[in-house]
């Protein structure tokens, strides 16, 4: 897993392949959206995923655990991501955004797609773990 963060803004960008498919997820706080007095901290994800692979496939489902404080905060399953099931040929790419919200300043997600190949095959593919960081509450040494 290739992970670069900017010092400036502690936002980083995690990327893992899985079976010839790319996922790279940018988190960023939105202070604009966020009550930090209570405890209620937003962030914003970009996710592209990209198809390194030889065939089409399509992204069926998609499974993320939101972690909170060290502890288990949601657990949220469902078919494609925003509304979508995308189909990407080899080469191909999607990119989309979407949020979450957690009841501390530092937190993580990680989860799976599913997606089926052309020849009928299902897969998993793993989303990097990336963390969710309120900058100001962050002791960096």
């Amino acid at each position: 897993m290739k992970i670069t963060v900017d010092p400036a803004s502690f936002h980083g960008t995690y990327t893992l392949v899985t079976r010839d498919v790319q996922v790279t997820v940018t988190p960023k706080f939105l202070e604009e959206r966020s009550d930090v007095a209570s405890d209620v901290y937003v962030f914003i994800y970009e996710v592209t995923i990209e198809n390194h692979g030889d065939e089409k496939i399509q992204l069926l489902n998609r499974h993320w655990l939101v972690m909170s404080g060290g502890e288990q905060y949601a657990d949220v399953k469902g078919d494609g991501v925003v509304g979508e099931q995308p189909v990407l040929k080899p080469g191909d790419g999607f990119t989309y955004a979407s949020f979450t919200v957690i009841d501390e300043p530092m937190g993580t997600m990680l989860g799976s797609y599913t997606f089926r190949s052309e020849n009928g095959e299902f897969f998993d593919v793993t989303i990097p773990e990336f963390d969710l960081v309120f900058l100001e509450s962050a002791q960096i040494h």
